[in-house]
This record gives structure tokens, C-alpha cells and sequence, in this order.
């Protein structure tokens, strides 16, 4: 029976570069997001990979009624659910003297207890596959940075809920792997990538290491995973 990904904050960028990897394995992907009119361009784009199905799906992981009836909808399609990537996230940086109440609590809400919601809906179907969970996390969750207090807790928060979650879910055969990227080429604050991001990790990287790790023996499980790029201009001679 064909394998299903749902990938969220997969309209573009990482969780987009993961949905074109597993759909090249053959493997059927469901991608939310909150912008519709991302969803469509996404699908249509992911559509033309053609080895295997394409789902979109409008969702808020804020909401975990909206998550719920995301992963509903997954099963509606296909039967089973065995992949759930939590990758919806953003990036609001400033100062904490200069840091709104409302850019605090949408970092935490979608980085951090979006993810709980995502995973929370998903672990009734992921139990009977014996599925896997990744969260993309960040080289932030263990490197703090000025003007990042939002950004970092979210993610010092998410290394943590995610190496805790592997612990209560593995004696249900369940993997789960954080993900830990650096510089990504990708849409995080507003930022378009262009060809002096070459030197970063692409999205299509990180979607060959989801790839690889779930072709990775059952047995073996790379729990936390930190990723650089080779040579930043920083490291340059």
C-alpha cells in the first residue's frame, strides 16, 4: 500500500522541498498551509512530479481543530496516515525592549504549540502505521543570537518537546526526528532566496534527508539531527 506524508507550512520553502522528495519516492503528500492561493500554486506545481497524489489542505496550526480535520482529511483520501512533518513556522526578530506581545505570541503559537497540535492530531493514525514524525526545528534551538528571544524559545522549546515526545512514543514503534537547520535559502521574515543563497542549505536538502532517514532501518533511529552549511561566508579564506 502506497505510504502518505502530511506536511505542514508546505505551500514553499522547506516544507515544500520536503513534499517534491517524498512525492519522487512515489510516496502520496498532503500540504497545509494558511494562504490558499500558496496551497494552489504548490499543488499544481507538485502535480506535475506525478509518482504519486497530491493533497492541499487550508489549516491554521494554531488551531488544533483545523489540524484535526487536516489529518481527517488525509485519512478520508488515502486510509492511513505514515509521515507527519511539523514545519510550519516564522521568524519575527527584534530586541525584547522593542518585541510586541502579538509578534511574542505568534512565534511561540505557530513554532511551538502548532507543532503539539500537529502531532497531537496525528498520533491515533500514526500508531497504526507505526509512523514517523519529524519536526523542523533550527540550529536556534541550540545557539541563542541577539534580537532572537522569540525565535530561540520557540525552538530551544520544540528540541525539547521532540526529543520528550520520542521518549512516550517509541514503545508504539512510533520514530520522531527533529530536524536542526542553519542558514536555509528559504522565505523565513519576509526574505525571497536568490542566487546569493547558493551557499545555504536548499529546501530539496533537507527534503533528501527526510527521504533517506525514512528509508532508514526501523531499528535505527537518529533522534536529533544539526545541520550547516559546508562553507558560510564567514568560514571563507
Amino acid at each position: 500500500m502506497t505510504k502518505t506524508a502530511y506536511i505542514t507550512g508546505g505551500s514553499k520553502g522547506i516544507g515544500l522541498g520536503i513534499a517534491e522528495a517524498l512525492l519522487n519516492e512515489g510516496i502520496h503528500v498532503a500540504i497545509s498551509a494558511r494562504t490558499l492561493s500558496e496551497l494552489k500554486i504548490a499543488e499544481e506545481k507538485l502535480r506535475a512530479i506525478g509518482k504519486g497524489e497530491v493533497l492541499s489542505i487550508q489549516s491554521d496550526v494554531r488551531n488544533i481543530t483545523n489540524e484535526e480535520n487536516a489529518v481527517r482529511k488525509v485519512i478520508d483520501t488515502w486510509g492511513r496516515l505514515d509521515y507527519c512533518i511539523a514545519n510550519a513556522g516564522i521568524g519575527k526578530f527584534s530586541p525584547i525592549y522593542d518585541m510586541k506581545p502579538e509578534d511574542w505570541n505568534s512565534v511561540v503559537d505557530i513554532n511551538l504549540t502548532g507543532v503539539f497540535h500537529t502531532v497531537k492530531a496525528a498520533i491515533p493514525a500514526l500508531k497504526k502505521s507505526k509512523g514517523y514524525i519529524f519536526t523542523i526545528a533550527s540550529l536556534a534551538g541550540t545557539n541563542f543570537f541577539q534580537e532572537g528571544a522569540a525565535y530561540n524559545a520557540s525552538k530551544f522549546g520544540l528540541v525539547g518537546f521532540s526529543q520528550a515526545i520520542m521518549l512516550d512514543l517509541r514503545p508504539y514503534e512510533i520514530k520522531v526526528t527533529t530536524i536542526m537547520p542553519g542558514s536555509v535559502a528559504t522565505f523565513i521574515n519576509g526574505q525571497t532566496p536568490s542566487e546569493k543563497d547558493n551557499w545555504k542549505i536548499q529546501p530539496e536538502d533537507i527534503g533528501q534527508m527526510v527521504v533517506d532517514l525514512v528509508q532508514m532501518n526501523a531499528r535505527t533511529l537518529p533522534s536529533k539531527i544539526e545541520v550547516r552549511p559546508t562553507v558560510p561566508p564567514s568560514a571563507r579564506k
